[in-house]
């Protein structure tokens, strides 16, 4: 359910017979969270996305990591994507766009994104490792495919250059945090406005 009115938050549960998660945000925070998935590097990622994005975080999830960690990472997405939907609520007042380059030691990570209601993804990155620790690699692209079909977002994410598994993986997190804060951002401009001439983003 949505926040207080004039607040841009949301808490979504979704249980499956895989995954049982509840995940609250807050749009207009200050980057702070509280996350627990099971899998470690995993929550790493999640913690760069709140801090980096300056939206608050709480995301609990239990899912069947006995098997792998695949239903856990991607329902982990679909949640957070359907929370950030329903706290964006008509996206009135958003700055809508935005695109960034992210250089973290030798790796190079460019994110763009427009919060545009029409869910789409474009993920260039390969791994020089299948695993980081006990992380599969392909689950990156797994999760912002989830992310963005749920959130309804428009979203292109391309590794220039990096050799370090980890890296790539952080940059492209990080990146896609600061768009995504960048561009659900209100702009004083428009504060009343949906950013489109067509008068809705759905």
């Amino acid at each position: 359910m949505a926040g207080n009115a004039g607040r841009r938050d949301a808490t979504i549960e979704r249980t499956t017979k895989e995954t049982a998660i509840r995940t609250r945000v807050d749009l207009d925070g200050s980057g702070r969270s509280t996350i627990e998935t099971g899998i470690g590097f995993f929550d790493h990622m999640l913690d760069q996305l709140s801090r980096h994005s300056l939206i608050d975080m709480e995301i609990e999830a239990k899912g069947d990591l006995h098997i792998d960690d695949h239903h856990t990472v991607e329902d982990t997405g679909i949640v957070i994507g359907q929370a950030i939907r329903q706290a964006l609520g008509d996206r009135r007042g958003i700055r809508r766009y935005a695109s960034l380059d992210l250089a973290m030691d030798e790796c190079l990570t460019r994110a763009a994104i427009d919060v545009s209601g029409r869910p789409f993804l474009v993920f260039s990155a390969e791994f020089p490792r299948e695993k980081i620790g006990t992380f599969d690699t392909e689950l990156v692209r797994e999760f912002f495919q989830a992310f963005a079909q749920n959130a309804g977002v428009t979203l292109h994410i391309t590794n220039l250059y990096g050799a370090n598994a980890h890296h790539i993986a952080e940059t492209c997190f990080k990146a896609v945090a600061r768009v995504l804060g960048d561009a659900i951002a209100i702009d004083p401009r428009q504060a009343d406005l949906v950013p489109s001439t067509k008068g809705m983003l759905a």
